[in-house]
Protein backbone atom coordinates (compact mmCIF):
# COMPACT_ATOMS: atom_id res chain seq x y z
CA UNK A 1 0.00 0.00 0.00
CA UNK A 2 1.26 3.59 -1.08
CA UNK A 3 0.68 6.31 1.79
CA UNK A 4 0.71 9.65 0.00
CA UNK A 5 1.42 12.21 2.18
CA UNK A 6 -0.10 15.87 1.88
CA UNK A 7 1.38 18.75 1.55
CA UNK A 8 -0.29 22.02 1.20
CA UNK A 9 1.73 24.59 -1.07
CA UNK A 10 2.84 27.77 1.31
CA UNK A 11 0.33 30.36 0.82
CA UNK A 12 1.72 33.37 -1.85
CA UNK A 13 2.75 36.11 0.77
CA UNK A 14 2.20 39.05 -1.80
CA UNK A 15 5.38 41.04 -0.60
CA UNK A 16 7.72 40.67 1.41
CA UNK A 17 10.98 38.42 0.24
CA UNK A 18 8.95 38.18 -2.97
CA UNK A 19 9.95 41.81 -4.06
CA UNK A 20 13.42 40.56 -3.74
CA UNK A 21 12.63 37.16 -6.40
CA UNK A 22 11.23 39.88 -8.67
CA UNK A 23 14.40 42.06 -8.33
CA UNK A 24 16.35 38.40 -9.66
CA UNK A 25 14.10 38.63 -12.39
CA UNK A 26 14.87 42.42 -13.62
CA UNK A 27 18.39 40.61 -13.50
CA UNK A 28 18.33 37.81 -14.96
CA UNK A 29 16.09 38.77 -17.86
CA UNK A 30 17.99 41.32 -18.80
CA UNK A 31 21.16 39.14 -18.62
CA UNK A 32 19.60 36.53 -20.81
CA UNK A 33 17.10 38.30 -23.48
CA UNK A 34 19.15 41.94 -23.49
CA UNK A 35 21.95 39.57 -23.97
CA UNK A 36 20.41 38.37 -27.33
CA UNK A 37 19.39 41.19 -28.75
CA UNK A 38 22.51 42.65 -28.54
CA UNK A 39 24.28 40.15 -30.43
CA UNK A 40 24.41 41.94 -33.41
CA UNK A 41 27.19 44.21 -32.40
CA UNK A 42 29.24 41.22 -32.13
CA UNK A 43 27.90 40.06 -35.82
CA UNK A 44 29.70 42.17 -37.31
CA UNK A 45 33.24 41.52 -35.21
CA UNK A 46 32.30 37.77 -36.12
CA UNK A 47 32.16 38.00 -40.00
CA UNK A 48 35.61 40.79 -40.04
CA UNK A 49 37.43 37.94 -37.84
CA UNK A 50 36.37 34.87 -39.35
CA UNK A 51 36.16 35.67 -42.83
CA UNK A 52 32.83 33.47 -43.05
CA UNK A 53 29.31 34.06 -44.42
CA UNK A 54 26.78 36.08 -42.75
CA UNK A 55 24.61 32.76 -42.90
CA UNK A 56 27.24 30.83 -40.76
CA UNK A 57 27.92 33.65 -38.44
CA UNK A 58 24.12 34.10 -37.99
CA UNK A 59 23.86 30.65 -36.65
CA UNK A 60 25.56 31.48 -33.30
CA UNK A 61 22.55 33.20 -31.87
CA UNK A 62 20.44 31.27 -33.36
CA UNK A 63 21.63 28.02 -31.51
CA UNK A 64 21.30 30.19 -28.37
CA UNK A 65 17.82 31.16 -28.85
CA UNK A 66 16.53 28.07 -30.01
CA UNK A 67 18.21 26.21 -27.23
CA UNK A 68 17.23 28.13 -24.67
CA UNK A 69 13.65 27.33 -26.06
CA UNK A 70 13.82 23.62 -26.48
CA UNK A 71 15.13 22.92 -22.99
CA UNK A 72 12.57 24.95 -21.44
CA UNK A 73 10.73 21.91 -20.41
CA UNK A 74 13.19 20.43 -18.26
CA UNK A 75 14.39 23.91 -16.67
CA UNK A 76 10.85 23.57 -15.17
CA UNK A 77 11.19 19.48 -14.69
CA UNK A 78 14.95 20.25 -12.61
CA UNK A 79 12.75 22.95 -10.89
CA UNK A 80 10.11 20.38 -9.48
CA UNK A 81 12.67 17.78 -8.59
CA UNK A 82 15.22 19.94 -7.37
CA UNK A 83 13.60 23.31 -6.47
CA UNK A 84 14.80 26.40 -8.08
CA UNK A 85 17.43 27.43 -6.43
CA UNK A 86 20.09 25.05 -7.62
CA UNK A 87 18.86 25.00 -11.04
CA UNK A 88 19.13 28.71 -11.52
CA UNK A 89 22.13 28.79 -9.94
CA UNK A 90 23.77 25.86 -12.15
CA UNK A 91 22.09 27.85 -15.21
CA UNK A 92 24.13 30.88 -14.52
CA UNK A 93 26.97 28.92 -14.01
CA UNK A 94 26.61 27.58 -17.18
CA UNK A 95 26.06 30.99 -19.13
CA UNK A 96 29.15 32.13 -17.57
CA UNK A 97 31.53 29.46 -18.89
CA UNK A 98 29.89 29.40 -22.19
CA UNK A 99 30.73 33.24 -22.66
CA UNK A 100 34.10 32.59 -20.94
CA UNK A 101 35.40 29.98 -23.17
CA UNK A 102 33.34 31.86 -26.33
CA UNK A 103 36.26 34.42 -25.47
CA UNK A 104 38.89 32.25 -26.40
CA UNK A 105 37.28 30.59 -29.67
CA UNK A 106 38.70 29.86 -32.97
CA UNK A 107 36.73 28.45 -35.02
CA UNK A 108 32.94 29.08 -35.50
CA UNK A 109 32.22 25.37 -34.41
CA UNK A 110 33.71 26.51 -31.11
CA UNK A 111 30.94 29.43 -30.84
CA UNK A 112 28.70 26.91 -31.95
CA UNK A 113 29.23 25.64 -29.11
CA UNK A 114 29.82 27.90 -26.45
CA UNK A 115 27.74 31.07 -26.69
CA UNK A 116 25.06 28.49 -28.54
CA UNK A 117 24.97 25.57 -26.57
CA UNK A 118 26.47 26.04 -23.24
CA UNK A 119 25.14 29.61 -22.67
CA UNK A 120 21.97 28.09 -24.31
CA UNK A 121 21.26 25.44 -22.00
CA UNK A 122 22.25 27.82 -18.76
CA UNK A 123 20.07 30.79 -20.15
CA UNK A 124 16.75 27.77 -20.18
CA UNK A 125 17.69 26.82 -16.25
CA UNK A 126 17.71 30.52 -15.38
CA UNK A 127 14.51 31.30 -17.00
CA UNK A 128 11.71 29.47 -16.32
CA UNK A 129 12.49 28.41 -12.90
CA UNK A 130 12.87 32.05 -12.10
CA UNK A 131 9.53 32.89 -13.78
CA UNK A 132 7.75 30.01 -11.46
CA UNK A 133 9.89 31.43 -8.20
CA UNK A 134 7.66 35.45 -8.81
CA UNK A 135 4.53 33.26 -9.48
CA UNK A 136 4.40 31.14 -6.45
CA UNK A 137 5.24 34.66 -4.34
CA UNK A 138 2.50 36.56 -5.78
CA UNK A 139 -1.37 36.11 -5.85
CA UNK A 140 -2.80 39.28 -6.17
CA UNK A 141 -0.54 41.48 -7.18
CA UNK A 142 1.08 38.49 -9.58
CA UNK A 143 0.79 40.55 -12.96
CA UNK A 144 2.56 43.94 -11.73
CA UNK A 145 5.03 41.65 -10.11
CA UNK A 146 5.48 39.99 -13.54
CA UNK A 147 5.66 43.22 -15.15
CA UNK A 148 8.27 44.87 -12.89
CA UNK A 149 10.18 41.91 -13.59
CA UNK A 150 10.40 41.71 -17.46
CA UNK A 151 11.26 45.63 -17.52
CA UNK A 152 14.92 44.29 -17.52
CA UNK A 153 14.63 43.34 -21.11
CA UNK A 154 13.45 46.34 -22.28
CA UNK A 155 16.25 48.74 -20.15
CA UNK A 156 19.00 46.15 -20.76
CA UNK A 157 18.21 46.41 -24.48
CA UNK A 158 18.47 50.24 -24.24
CA UNK A 159 21.65 49.93 -22.40
CA UNK A 160 23.76 46.58 -23.82
CA UNK A 161 24.33 47.83 -27.07
CA UNK A 162 25.90 50.41 -27.01
CA UNK A 163 27.84 49.30 -23.68
CA UNK A 164 28.91 45.96 -26.05
CA UNK A 165 30.40 48.45 -29.04
CA UNK A 166 32.18 50.39 -25.86
CA UNK A 167 33.49 47.49 -24.78
CA UNK A 168 34.72 45.64 -28.53
CA UNK A 169 36.00 49.04 -29.55
CA UNK A 170 38.40 49.09 -25.83
CA UNK A 171 38.90 45.24 -25.37
CA UNK A 172 38.11 43.40 -28.84
CA UNK A 173 35.22 40.84 -28.98
CA UNK A 174 37.72 38.25 -27.40
CA UNK A 175 37.23 40.91 -23.87
CA UNK A 176 34.17 42.02 -24.42
CA UNK A 177 33.01 38.25 -24.02
CA UNK A 178 35.01 37.60 -21.44
CA UNK A 179 33.30 40.47 -19.35
CA UNK A 180 29.97 39.23 -20.51
CA UNK A 181 31.11 35.98 -19.19
CA UNK A 182 31.38 37.79 -15.79
CA UNK A 183 28.20 39.63 -15.87
CA UNK A 184 26.75 36.54 -16.41
CA UNK A 185 28.44 34.88 -13.25
CA UNK A 186 25.60 37.57 -11.27
CA UNK A 187 22.93 34.93 -12.07
CA UNK A 188 24.48 32.31 -9.56
CA UNK A 189 24.04 34.90 -6.99
CA UNK A 190 20.78 35.46 -8.15
CA UNK A 191 20.03 32.01 -7.22
CA UNK A 192 21.03 31.80 -4.22
CA UNK A 193 18.88 34.70 -2.88
CA UNK A 194 15.37 32.36 -4.08
CA UNK A 195 13.95 30.96 -1.04
CA UNK A 196 11.45 28.39 -1.23
CA UNK A 197 8.17 29.14 0.55
CA UNK A 198 7.59 26.22 3.38
CA UNK A 199 8.91 23.19 3.94
CA UNK A 200 7.13 21.48 1.20
CA UNK A 201 8.72 18.62 -0.49
CA UNK A 202 10.03 18.35 -3.90
CA UNK A 203 8.57 15.98 -6.47
CA UNK A 204 11.45 13.62 -6.60
CA UNK A 205 11.49 13.42 -3.03
CA UNK A 206 7.50 12.30 -3.24
CA UNK A 207 8.16 9.52 -6.60
CA UNK A 208 10.76 8.13 -4.21
CA UNK A 209 7.87 6.84 -1.86
CA UNK A 210 6.43 5.05 -4.29
CA UNK A 211 9.77 3.78 -6.93
CA UNK A 212 8.77 0.34 -5.61
CA UNK A 213 5.42 0.01 -7.32
CA UNK A 214 6.34 2.20 -10.64
CA UNK A 215 5.98 0.34 -13.68
CA UNK A 216 7.11 1.67 -17.36
CA UNK A 217 3.21 1.75 -18.25
CA UNK A 218 2.66 4.02 -14.97
CA UNK A 219 6.02 6.48 -15.73
CA UNK A 220 4.68 6.80 -19.50
CA UNK A 221 1.04 7.50 -18.11
CA UNK A 222 2.71 10.03 -16.21
CA UNK A 223 4.72 11.41 -19.07
CA UNK A 224 1.86 11.95 -20.91
CA UNK A 225 -0.43 13.48 -18.71
CA UNK A 226 1.47 15.74 -17.26
CA UNK A 227 3.26 17.05 -20.50
CA UNK A 228 -0.43 17.69 -21.83
CA UNK A 229 1.04 15.49 -25.03
CA UNK A 230 -2.85 15.31 -26.22
CA UNK A 231 -2.38 18.93 -26.92
CA UNK A 232 -0.79 17.70 -30.27
CA UNK A 233 -4.79 16.33 -31.66
CA UNK A 234 -5.99 19.50 -30.55
CA UNK A 235 -7.05 21.60 -33.74
CA UNK A 236 -6.56 24.87 -32.18
CA UNK A 237 -3.27 24.41 -29.84
CA UNK A 238 -1.77 22.87 -33.00
CA UNK A 239 -3.15 26.27 -35.51
CA UNK A 240 -1.67 28.08 -32.43
CA UNK A 241 1.45 26.79 -32.05
CA UNK A 242 1.96 27.06 -35.67
CA UNK A 243 1.47 30.38 -35.79
CA UNK A 244 3.62 31.19 -33.13
CA UNK A 245 6.19 29.60 -34.78
CA UNK A 246 6.19 31.46 -37.60
CA UNK A 247 6.32 34.61 -35.24
CA UNK A 248 9.28 33.29 -33.99
CA UNK A 249 11.59 32.43 -37.46
CA UNK A 250 10.80 36.36 -38.00
CA UNK A 251 11.08 38.38 -34.21
CA UNK A 252 14.67 38.24 -34.00
CA UNK A 253 16.03 39.04 -37.28
CA UNK A 254 16.26 43.05 -36.70
CA UNK A 255 18.24 42.29 -33.49
CA UNK A 256 20.79 40.14 -35.37
CA UNK A 257 21.35 42.31 -38.57
CA UNK A 258 19.63 45.71 -37.70
CA UNK A 259 23.45 46.90 -36.45
CA UNK A 260 25.15 45.28 -39.74
CA UNK A 261 22.38 47.05 -42.08
CA UNK A 262 22.66 49.72 -40.26
CA UNK A 263 26.41 49.79 -40.71
CA UNK A 264 25.70 48.42 -44.42
CA UNK A 265 24.33 51.97 -45.36
CA UNK A 266 26.30 54.21 -44.20
CA UNK A 267 25.78 54.94 -40.66
CA UNK A 268 28.67 54.81 -37.48
CA UNK A 269 28.87 52.10 -35.39
CA UNK A 270 27.47 53.80 -32.44
CA UNK A 271 24.57 55.57 -34.89
CA UNK A 272 24.08 51.60 -35.92
CA UNK A 273 24.18 50.68 -31.76
CA UNK A 274 21.91 53.45 -30.90
CA UNK A 275 19.00 52.10 -33.28
CA UNK A 276 19.05 49.05 -31.23
CA UNK A 277 18.97 50.56 -28.05
CA UNK A 278 16.04 53.00 -29.46
CA UNK A 279 13.86 50.10 -30.48
CA UNK A 280 14.63 48.32 -26.99
CA UNK A 281 13.08 51.58 -25.34
CA UNK A 282 10.16 51.22 -27.37
CA UNK A 283 9.86 48.01 -26.59
CA UNK A 284 9.66 48.22 -23.05
CA UNK A 285 6.67 50.94 -23.84
CA UNK A 286 5.30 48.85 -26.12
CA UNK A 287 4.68 45.78 -23.16
CA UNK A 288 3.30 48.08 -20.85
CA UNK A 289 0.91 49.13 -22.84
CA UNK A 290 -0.08 46.36 -24.15
CA UNK A 291 -0.93 45.00 -21.02
CA UNK A 292 -3.03 47.90 -19.80
CA UNK A 293 -5.60 47.84 -22.63
CA UNK A 294 -5.12 43.61 -22.41
CA UNK A 295 -6.54 43.64 -18.86
CA UNK A 296 -9.25 46.10 -19.83
CA UNK A 297 -10.56 43.20 -21.31
CA UNK A 298 -12.69 45.18 -24.53
CA UNK A 299 -11.03 43.17 -26.73
CA UNK A 300 -9.93 39.25 -27.05
CA UNK A 301 -6.23 38.58 -26.87
CA UNK A 302 -6.45 36.78 -30.13
CA UNK A 303 -7.64 39.65 -32.03
CA UNK A 304 -4.80 42.18 -30.06
CA UNK A 305 -2.56 39.43 -30.65
CA UNK A 306 -3.02 39.57 -34.22
CA UNK A 307 -3.08 43.31 -34.52
CA UNK A 308 0.32 43.65 -33.19
CA UNK A 309 1.83 40.65 -34.93
CA UNK A 310 0.29 42.01 -38.06
CA UNK A 311 2.25 45.50 -37.42
CA UNK A 312 5.19 44.31 -36.57
CA UNK A 313 5.29 42.47 -39.48
CA UNK A 314 4.57 45.44 -41.67
CA UNK A 315 7.52 47.60 -39.98
CA UNK A 316 9.69 44.89 -40.77
CA UNK A 317 8.71 45.21 -44.83
CA UNK A 318 9.53 48.99 -44.32
CA UNK A 319 12.45 48.79 -42.36
CA UNK A 320 14.73 48.71 -45.61
CA UNK A 321 12.85 51.62 -47.72
CA UNK A 322 13.06 53.88 -44.84
CA UNK A 323 16.72 53.37 -44.34
CA UNK A 324 18.32 55.32 -47.61
CA UNK A 325 21.95 56.09 -47.09
CA UNK A 326 21.99 59.65 -45.13
CA UNK A 327 17.90 59.08 -43.77
CA UNK A 328 19.15 58.64 -40.38
CA UNK A 329 15.98 59.63 -38.69
CA UNK A 330 13.83 57.42 -40.87
CA UNK A 331 15.54 54.47 -39.58
CA UNK A 332 14.95 55.60 -36.12
CA UNK A 333 11.45 55.65 -36.69
CA UNK A 334 10.97 52.68 -38.27
CA UNK A 335 12.69 51.21 -35.36
CA UNK A 336 11.15 52.61 -32.71
CA UNK A 337 8.06 51.65 -34.58
CA UNK A 338 8.89 47.98 -34.30
CA UNK A 339 10.50 48.15 -30.99
CA UNK A 340 7.04 49.20 -29.72
CA UNK A 341 5.20 46.47 -31.84
CA UNK A 342 7.60 43.48 -31.25
CA UNK A 343 7.12 44.75 -27.30
CA UNK A 344 3.37 44.58 -27.05
CA UNK A 345 2.87 41.29 -29.29
CA UNK A 346 5.74 39.57 -26.62
CA UNK A 347 3.45 39.24 -23.67
CA UNK A 348 0.44 38.48 -25.58
CA UNK A 349 1.57 35.32 -26.98
CA UNK A 350 1.36 33.57 -23.76
CA UNK A 351 -1.49 35.48 -22.08
CA UNK A 352 -3.13 34.65 -24.76
CA UNK A 353 -2.78 30.60 -24.32
CA UNK A 354 -5.41 29.75 -21.98
CA UNK A 355 -8.22 31.15 -24.11
CA UNK A 356 -6.70 28.84 -27.01
CA UNK A 357 -6.52 25.39 -24.72
CA UNK A 358 -8.12 26.63 -21.45
CA UNK A 359 -6.66 27.66 -17.81
CA UNK A 360 -6.23 24.28 -16.50
CA UNK A 361 -4.14 23.28 -19.79
CA UNK A 362 -1.95 25.99 -19.94
CA UNK A 363 1.36 24.59 -18.26
CA UNK A 364 1.39 21.68 -20.42
CA UNK A 365 0.64 24.24 -23.33
CA UNK A 366 3.08 26.51 -22.63
CA UNK A 367 6.24 23.75 -22.46
CA UNK A 368 4.61 22.48 -25.93
CA UNK A 369 4.85 25.44 -27.06
CA UNK A 370 8.15 27.04 -26.56
CA UNK A 371 9.47 23.40 -27.48
CA UNK A 372 7.94 23.43 -31.24
CA UNK A 373 8.29 27.16 -31.50
CA UNK A 374 12.14 26.79 -31.07
CA UNK A 375 12.27 25.74 -34.85
CA UNK A 376 11.70 28.73 -36.43
CA UNK A 377 14.03 30.64 -33.58
CA UNK A 378 16.57 27.72 -34.86
CA UNK A 379 15.94 28.63 -39.06
CA UNK A 380 14.90 32.37 -38.92
CA UNK A 381 18.21 33.67 -38.61
CA UNK A 382 20.04 31.51 -40.93
CA UNK A 383 17.77 31.82 -43.81
CA UNK A 384 18.23 35.80 -43.64
CA UNK A 385 21.82 35.47 -44.20
CA UNK A 386 21.62 33.07 -46.35
CA UNK A 387 19.46 35.41 -48.44
CA UNK A 388 22.03 38.05 -47.72
CA UNK A 389 24.73 36.31 -48.96
CA UNK A 390 22.99 35.82 -52.25
CA UNK A 391 21.67 39.38 -52.74
CA UNK A 392 24.58 41.52 -51.26
CA UNK A 393 22.39 43.53 -48.65
CA UNK A 394 19.83 42.98 -45.94
CA UNK A 395 16.70 43.89 -47.75
CA UNK A 396 15.86 40.30 -48.56
CA UNK A 397 16.57 39.28 -45.32
CA UNK A 398 13.69 41.76 -43.53
CA UNK A 399 11.28 41.12 -46.48
CA UNK A 400 11.52 37.52 -45.15
CA UNK A 401 11.61 38.17 -40.98
CA UNK A 402 8.41 40.37 -42.19
CA UNK A 403 6.64 37.76 -44.57
CA UNK A 404 6.87 35.09 -41.54
CA UNK A 405 5.11 37.90 -39.16
CA UNK A 406 2.38 38.45 -41.67
CA UNK A 407 2.00 34.90 -42.57
CA UNK A 408 1.65 34.02 -38.99
CA UNK A 409 -1.49 36.35 -38.68
CA UNK A 410 -2.83 34.88 -41.35
CA UNK A 411 -2.83 31.22 -39.56
CA UNK A 412 -3.93 32.65 -36.05
CA UNK A 413 -7.17 34.09 -38.21
CA UNK A 414 -7.48 30.37 -38.76
CA UNK A 415 -8.25 29.60 -35.21
CA UNK A 416 -12.14 28.31 -34.40
CA UNK A 417 -14.56 31.23 -33.32
CA UNK A 418 -11.78 33.81 -34.23
CA UNK A 419 -14.40 36.13 -35.95
CA UNK A 420 -16.17 35.22 -32.80
CA UNK A 421 -16.92 38.68 -30.32
CA UNK A 422 -16.04 36.22 -27.16
CA UNK A 423 -14.44 33.13 -26.44
CA UNK A 424 -15.35 29.90 -28.02
CA UNK A 425 -18.34 28.08 -24.83
CA UNK A 426 -15.77 25.22 -24.46
CA UNK A 427 -13.15 27.07 -23.37
CA UNK A 428 -13.45 28.20 -19.38
CA UNK A 429 -13.23 31.63 -18.40
CA UNK A 430 -9.84 32.68 -16.34
CA UNK A 431 -12.18 33.00 -13.22
CA UNK A 432 -13.68 29.85 -13.66
CA UNK A 433 -10.83 27.62 -12.17
CA UNK A 434 -7.73 28.46 -10.05
CA UNK A 435 -4.93 30.82 -11.73
CA UNK A 436 -3.19 28.34 -14.10
CA UNK A 437 -0.23 28.29 -12.00
CA UNK A 438 -1.32 26.46 -9.62
CA UNK A 439 -0.91 23.35 -10.96
CA UNK A 440 2.63 24.37 -11.28
CA UNK A 441 3.07 24.42 -7.50
CA UNK A 442 1.16 21.76 -6.81
CA UNK A 443 3.14 19.51 -8.77
CA UNK A 444 6.68 20.91 -7.11
CA UNK A 445 5.10 19.61 -4.08
CA UNK A 446 3.28 16.64 -3.99
CA UNK A 447 2.48 13.64 -6.32
CA UNK A 448 -1.13 12.54 -7.47
CA UNK A 449 -2.35 9.23 -6.49
CA UNK A 450 -4.68 7.64 -8.86
CA UNK A 451 -7.58 5.87 -5.97
CA UNK A 452 -11.44 5.08 -6.77
CA UNK A 453 -12.08 6.37 -3.00
CA UNK A 454 -10.97 9.83 -3.25
CA UNK A 455 -10.18 12.05 0.13
CA UNK A 456 -12.23 14.92 0.33
CA UNK A 457 -9.13 16.73 2.18
CA UNK A 458 -6.17 17.25 1.56
CA UNK A 459 -5.16 18.14 4.93
CA UNK A 460 -4.18 14.83 6.56
CA UNK A 461 -2.20 12.04 5.30
CA UNK A 462 -4.32 9.21 3.17
CA UNK A 463 -3.24 5.60 1.55
CA UNK A 464 -5.14 3.94 -1.57
CA UNK A 465 -3.94 1.64 -3.80
CA UNK A 466 -2.65 3.13 -7.01
CA UNK A 467 -5.28 2.74 -9.67
CA UNK A 468 -3.48 1.41 -12.91
CA UNK A 469 -5.33 3.62 -15.53
CA UNK A 470 -7.28 7.38 -15.61
CA UNK A 471 -10.45 5.88 -15.98
CA UNK A 472 -10.83 5.32 -12.34
CA UNK A 473 -10.53 9.22 -11.51
CA UNK A 474 -14.03 10.58 -11.43
CA UNK A 475 -14.50 14.07 -12.28
CA UNK A 476 -16.45 16.34 -10.05
CA UNK A 477 -20.05 17.40 -10.64
CA UNK A 478 -19.91 20.22 -14.01
CA UNK A 479 -16.43 18.86 -14.76
CA UNK A 480 -16.30 17.34 -18.82
CA UNK A 481 -14.49 14.29 -18.39
CA UNK A 482 -12.95 14.59 -22.06
CA UNK A 483 -10.67 17.78 -20.46
CA UNK A 484 -9.24 15.26 -17.43
CA UNK A 485 -5.97 16.01 -17.63
CA UNK A 486 -3.59 17.66 -15.13
CA UNK A 487 -6.28 19.68 -14.10
CA UNK A 488 -8.31 16.72 -12.98
CA UNK A 489 -5.12 15.26 -11.31
CA UNK A 490 -4.52 18.16 -9.75
CA UNK A 491 -8.42 18.99 -8.46
CA UNK A 492 -9.63 15.82 -8.22
CA UNK A 493 -7.23 13.59 -6.46
CA UNK A 494 -5.88 13.91 -2.86
CA UNK A 495 -1.79 14.81 -2.70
Amino acid sequence: MVRARSREPAAAPDGGWGWVVVGVLFVTSALVFGLIRSLGVFFVEFVHYFERSAQAISWIASIGVATQQLMSPLGTALCNAYGARPVVMVGGLLSGVGLTLASQATSLTELYLTMGLISGVGWALVFTPVVASVMQYFSRRRSLAMGLGFTGVGLSSFAFSPLFQLLVDVYAWRGALLILGALSFNMVACGALIRPLGSARTKSQALGDQADETSCSSLCSRAFVYLELSLLLHKPFVIYTLAVTLFNAGYYVPYIYLVAHSRHVGFSEYQAAFVVSAAGVADLAGRVIAGWTSDLGRTRLPHMLSLWTGLTGLFMLLLPSCSAPGSYGGLLLISLLYGFSAGAMTPLVFSAVPEIVGTHRMLGALGLLQLIESVGGLLGAPLSGWLKDQTGSYTGSFLLAGGCLLLGTLVLAGLPHYFACSPSSGVESPGQNQSPEAGLLTHAVCVPTLSKDLPTSGAENASAPLSPNLDDVQPRPGVDPSALTAAALQDNVGC
